[in-house]
């Protein structure tokens, strides 16, 4: 049976699940969405990715920037949805709004709850080191990420895995997760266990102060931090290329094979211990493997080491 549905999300993550919702014959009567932004060089106001999708489906788009008005609340009532399916919406539901639907709201969080509730939980389990995450789809209700858990889908994360790579695997997982937890609801079948008490950590909103590097931490802590700030905001260092000190972002690197990081006496934390960007760590070494200078393309170490003459023994600040 399908279900009259109201959408509500923003970025490019939650576009795979509105594609499936509708693909699966269910009637989405209305998409909310974030306001235009301004972006690209002539900073023109940019609808989002979601409702750019929604727009090429035929469907009426609302981008109110709060929704406590009275006049909001009753304005979404009107739609008469079953449900509201929520993914990375960036807005706090009022009561009402969680309320409305005869089925109430449903949130699709890319992780395992109750670990990283809140906004960035695929660049925090991915910085903290975690082997494991996933998709939960849950019941909302008036606390951050606290609703009871109806289903959810385990992936391990890979060794070299960045946020971006992640981020596409678990929009696709999430998707389908989603529509099948629609398809119990049409049957009246999707039950949900409260969230444990214990586990509970939160996945904060990333702060560009944490992006420089820190040579002096362990290698493993260093490749984290690389890959869970990748391709956003993209951790970096400074070296000095041509003589003068240039900002540089790492995208992507690995940990170093035991053999090339087992001397790092060579040089201090930051020390360059051979021609293939291999970087001394506090302990243990990792080799650098895409970066980028600032206002150029990503490129793969041997071709960035072309344009930036960066010898062994050099530092990275």
């Amino acid at each position: 049976m399908s279900l009259r549905v109201v959408f509500m999300g923003t970025p490019d993550f939650a576009v795979p699940t509105l594609v499936e919702i509708v693909g699966q014959g269910h009637e989405v009567v209305a998409v909310y969405s974030q306001p235009p932004r301004p972006a690209g060089r002539g900073l023109q106001p940019t609808p989002s990715p979601v409702h750019r999708q929604a727009e090429a489906l035929g469907i009426p788009v609302l981008t109110p920037t709060s929704l406590k008005s009275a006049d909001e609340q009753e304005r979404f009532r009107a739609h008469d949805a079953d449900v509201a399916v929520v993914v990375a919406y960036g807005l706090i539901l009022p009561v009402p709004i969680l309320e409305a639907p005869r089925e109430g709201c449903v949130n699709l969080h890319a992780s395992l709850l109750p670990r990283w509730r809140g906004a960035a939980p695929i660049h925090r389990a991915i910085m903290a080191g975690d082997r494991e995450t996933g998709v939960a789809v849950m019941r909302m209700e008036a606390g951050l990420d606290t609703g009871p858990v109806a289903m959810t889908e385990r992936v391990a994360i890979r060794p070299d895995e960045t946020t971006g790579d992640l981020h596409d695997r678990l929009a696709r997982l999430g998707a389908d997760l989603m529509v099948r937890a629609l398809a119990a609801l049409s049957r009246g079948a999707l039950g949900a266990v409260p969230q444990a008490a214990e586990g509970v950590t939160y996945a904060a909103k990333i702060d560009k102060a944490e992006a420089r590097i820190d040579w002096t931490l362990p290698a493993a802590t260093v490749h984290d931090r690389i890959r869970g700030l990748s391709p956003f905001p993209g951790a970096w260092c400074e070296a000095t290329i041509g003589g003068k000190p240039e900002r540089v972002k790492v995208l992507r690197a690995t940990l170093a094979p035991e053999a090339a990081a087992a001397d790092t006496t060579a040089g201090a934390p930051g020390t360059l211990l051979d021609d293939r960007l291999t970087v001394a760590c506090g302990s243990g070494a990792v080799r650098l493997i895409e970066l980028q200078r600032a206002g150029g393309k990503a490129l793969r170490a041997e071709d960035f080491l072309r344009g930036a003459a960066l010898a062994p023994g050099a530092r990275l600040g």
